[in-house]
C-alpha cells in the first residue's frame, strides 16, 4: 500500500465537515456529505472506475471490475461519509505524530484534552507507529473517514495492480449512518453482492460478528406553563417531570457507564425543552432483541410514576426500531466471516472475532439480507474530542481488503 497517499487522503477527508444533523428532514442531513461524496466520485473516476457516481440521495456507488473471466461472487466494501453529531466536526485540524514515542498525547488546540495511555491501552503496542489526532477542539472524524480512506486506497491498489485476481467489487459510501439512516436509501438489487464488509471498526485485524440490537425511544413530556409569579397550584414544570423521569432509570445497571461486554443499557443522550414541554431521546441497546421490549416497558413504568406524582403532566413514549444483531444473518452466509479470516491468514495475521457494543450499516444491511461483517479500520475512541487513528492500522485494513477480494476468487467458487 502507498501509506503516504493513504495518509493524505485521510487528512483531506477529515477536513470536510460532514457532521450528521439529527432531526433534519433532508437526506443527507448535511451538505458536507455531498461535498465529500463528489470528491470521492472524482477520485474514483480518475482511477478509471467507469461507473463511479453519486446518486440523488448522496450515496456513492462504484464497481472495481473483475480481473478474472470465470464467474465469482460479487462482494462489496462499505463505509459512511458522516461523522457523529455528538461532537463538533467543524474546522477539524488533524495532527500527525510520526514515530509515536509512547506516553500521553496532549492535544495542542486545548491542552486540557489529553489522550491518556491509561484510557487507551492500544497505544502501548503502537510505539514507533504514526498516530493521527485532532487538535482537541473537534473530533477527528476517523469514524468513519478512516474506513473511507482504507477503501479508497484498496481500490487504487487493485486498479494499479491488474495482475491481482479478484471478482467484481462494489464500492458503497453511505450517508447519515450516525443518526441511524445509513441504509435508508440503498437498493440492494443495485449492489447485487453475495457479501458486504463495512470498514467501521476499531483497531486492526478485527471482525465484528455481533452488534447490539437497537431501538430509539423519544419521550415527550408536556407540562402546564404559566408565569411563575402566579404559578402556585397551577404550574406543572416539564423540566422537573423530566428530571423525575430520568431519576427512574437505573444507574447501577442498564447504563453505559456501569455496563460492559454483553450487558445491555438505556442511554438518555439528549434533552431539550422548557417548562411547557421537554423531549428526551433515549437509546435502547441489548444483544438480545427480546430484551428491548423489557427496556421499553421500564420507560413506560417510569412515565406512570411521573404522572402519578405530576397528574397534570402528559407523557408519551414512542419507540422506533433501529437495527438488529447481525449474528443471525451472518450465520446464513458463513463464507462472509470465514473468508475475512482467511484473508488475514494469507497475510500472516490472526483475525480477532469481536462483538461491538453499538451498530454499523452492516447491522442493518445484514438484517435486510446482505451479510455484512464489520472490519477494523484503524480508528479509536470514536465520537470524542480524544478520537485518534493509527496510519499503520489503516494500511493493514487496506491490505486486508485486497486480500479479501482475492480470497473470494480462490475460495469462493461455487
Amino acid at each position: 500500500m502507498d501509506r503516504q497517499r493513504l495518509l493524505q487522503r485521510f487528512l483531506q477527508y477529515v477536513r470536510i465537515d460532514t457532521t450528521a444533523r439529527e432531526g433534519a428532514r433532508e437526506y443527507p442531513s448535511s451538505p458536507g456529505q455531498l461535498e465529500l461524496g463528489r470528491l470521492l466520485v472524482d477520485e474514483l473516476t480518475a482511477l478509471g472506475i467507469a461507473d463511479a457516481r453519486q446518486d440523488r440521495h448522496g450515496v456513492v456507488l462504484a464497481t472495481v471490475p473483475a480481473t478474472v473471466e470465470e464467474p465469482v461472487p460479487v462482494i462489496a466494501f462499505c463505509a459512511h461519509l458522516d461523522t457523529s453529531p455528538e461532537t463538533s466536526g467543524t474546522n477539524v485540524n488533524p495532527q500527525v505524530i510520526e514515530n509515536y514515542g509512547g506516553g500521553d498525547l496532549v492535544l495542542p488546540g486545548d491542552p486540557s484534552k489529553v489522550i491518556r495511555t491509561a484510557d487507551n491501552p492500544s497505544l502501548e503496542r503502537l510505539i514507533g507507529r504514526t498516530i493521527v489526532t485532532s487538535d482537541g477542539t473537534t473530533l477527528l472524524g476517523a469514524d468513519d473517514k478512516a474506513g473511507v480512506a482504507d477503501v479508497m486506497e484498496a481500490v487504487a491498489w487493485m486498479v494499479e495492480h491488474p495482475q491481482l485476481r479478484h471478482g467484481p467489487v462494489r464500492i458503497c459510501f453511505t450517508c447519515d449512518e450516525e443518526i441511524g439512516r445509513g441504509t435508508d436509501k440503498l437498493d440492494l438489487d443495485e449492489i447485487d453482492a453475495t457479501a458486504c464488509y463495512t470498514l467501521d471498526g476499531e483497531g486492526s485485524d478485527t471482525i465484528d460478528t455481533e452488534t447490539f440490537s437497537a431501538d430509539l425511544a423519544v419521550v415527550e413530556i408536556r407540562g402546564v406553563n404559566i408565569h411563575p409569579s402566579i404559578a402556585k397550584d397551577r404550574m406543572t414544570n416539564a423540566v422537573r417531570v423530566a428530571a423525575k423521569f430520568i431519576e427512574q432509570l437505573p444507574r447501577d445497571r442498564l447504563a453505559p457507564e456501569t455496563t460492559e461486554d454483553r450487558d445491555g443499557f438505556l442511554h438518555p443522550y439528549e434533552i431539550a425543552g422548557g417548562v411547557a414541554e421537554v423531549k428526551l431521546r433515549i437509546l435502547l441497546r441489548d444483544f438480545d432483541a427480546a430484551n428491548l421490549e423489557e427496556q421499553a416497558e421500564l420507560l413506560r413504568r417510569a412515565a406512570a410514576v411521573c404522572t402519578g406524582e405530576f397528574p397534570r403532566a402528559e407523557i408519551d413514549v414512542h419507540v422506533k426500531p433501529q437495527y438488529r444483531n447481525m449474528a443471525e444473518g451472518l450465520a446464513e452466509e458463513p463464507r462472509a466471516v470465514a473468508f475475512a479470516q482467511r484473508a488475514l491468514a494469507r497475510l500472516g495475521r490472526t483475525a480477532e472475532l469481536t462483538i461491538v457494543r453499538g451498530g454499523t450499516d452492516g447491522s442493518r444491511l445484514t438484517e435486510m439480507g446482505l451479510p455484512t461483517p464489520n472490519l477494523g479500520s484503524g480508528q479509536h475512541t470514536p465520537h470524542s474530542l480524544l478520537e485518534w487513528a493509527c496510519l499503520d492500522e489503516m494500511v493493514r485494513a487496506a491490505e486486508g481488503l485486497v486480500s479479501l477480494a482475492e480470497v473470494w476468487v480462490d475460495r469462493g467458487l461455487g
